[in-house]
């Protein structure tokens, strides 16, 4: 316990949320987030910007490590570090715009729509997970709880939180309303089979054997990540799976994590292997670490007392310049944040990948 550092304070929920039960359990670390970054492709418009930016397919591991660790700071960061972080990735979201072409316009990952789609794949995913292959159903008090946790931390991003469900049947509604939206594009179908096999997050310096030896256990995965998704979405991959083969991973999936949730010891190896950006960030919550102050705060009531803008109208310049050079100067974008971020979000470089603190 003594290489972590305690965080500064508890963030926006702390070990009383219901969301730490939820986020904190090993049906989180591959399960939910696998779900949550292959089904968010059925946005034409983060496709169009996964696509075009190339990083996950030329550096999947560290994208999948950044990403788990911002989610990881949203959930158990101390609250100046994780405005922080929001702060940059408005930053670097402001170079992923561009043109869109299953709909024939525009993209721009800052975009506070976009960004509820990505919030709720996310907060949905880990909780369905954590249903199926975890401890099962919440509470209703607890759901209450969890829905509202889930407004409260959309106030990082450019969200308008007033639009954020806070609800089962407000978030299946959310997923109804987007259906018409959502698009099957020869682009998505092929990000999210690239990204389903979840080997592709592996370290890149993982030994042969140790890839072999995990096989069999990828595509369990696999086949239960597919398991959570509806008919509507698997016919939109063109992915098919039998139900029979839905039921027959479900035991073993479960099997897999309550080994993996019976040991703290083994939680962080498996966590460190797959993602050591999010360790630091992770690790204090998990193993019951108190932070220098006992504080919870308000979202808004961070960003105010820090000193950062909410995320709408943040770098409104920096956002006005990657329009001007995009869409008038028909230059690319710059990497305007993109060096800050990996202070706060993690390496670029996945030989560097564990170095962020």
């Amino acid at each position: 316990m003594a290489q972590y550092e305690p965080m500064a304070d508890y963030g926006f929920l702390g070990p009383d949320s219901v969301s730490w039960k939820v986020w904190g359990h090993p049906t989180a670390y591959v399960l939910g987030f696998v779900r949550a970054v292959t089904i968010e492709h059925f946005d034409p418009n983060l496709a169009a910007a996964v696509i075009q930016s190339g990083g996950v397919k030329y550096r999947p591991a560290t994208r999948y490590g950044r990403t788990l660790r911002y989610f990881g700071l949203q959930l158990f960061g101390g609250a100046e570090q994780t405005c922080k972080a929001a702060d940059v990735l408005v930053k670097v979201h402001s170079k992923a715009i561009g043109h869109d072409p299953v709909t024939g316009g525009t993209y721009d990952a800052n975009d506070g729509g976009s960004q509820l789609w990505i919030h709720m794949t996310a907060w949905h995913s880990i909780l369905k997970c954590y249903e199926m292959f975890g401890p099962g159903r919440l509470t209703e008090a607890e759901e209450n709880q969890f829905w509202a946790e889930c407004r409260e931390v959309a106030k990082l991003q450019t969200i308008d939180p007033d639009l954020v469900p806070t609800s089962r049947e407000g978030c299946l509604q959310f997923f109804e309303e987007w259906r018409p939206r959502l698009a099957a594009s020869e682009g998505a179908q092929d990000m999210i089979k690239f990204i389903l096999p979840i080997d592709v997050a592996l370290p890149v310096d993982a030994p042969a054997w140790q890839k072999a030896a995990l096989k069999p256990v990828i595509i369990l995965l696999t086949k239960a990540v597919i398991s959570t998704y509806p008919k509507y979405m698997r016919d939109m991959a063109g992915i098919r799976q039998s139900r029979i083969t839905d039921a027959a991973v479900r035991l073993p999936v479960k099997a897999i994590h309550s080994l993996l949730f019976s040991s703290l010891n083994i939680r962080l190896t498996f966590m460190n292997f797959i993602a050591p950006q999010a360790v630091p960030v992770a690790a204090p919550a998990i193993l019951g670490i108190p932070p220098l102050s006992d504080k919870i705060w308000e979202v808004r009531e961070a960003q105010a007392h820090f000193g950062f803008d909410i995320p709408s109208e943040a770098h409104k310049d920096i956002r006005a310049k990657q329009r001007d050079r995009v869409f008038v100067k028909g230059e690319k974008p710059s990497d305007d944040g993109l060096e800050e971020s990996q202070a706060h979000i993690g390496a670029l470089d996945p030989k560097n990948a564990a170095q962020v603190g």
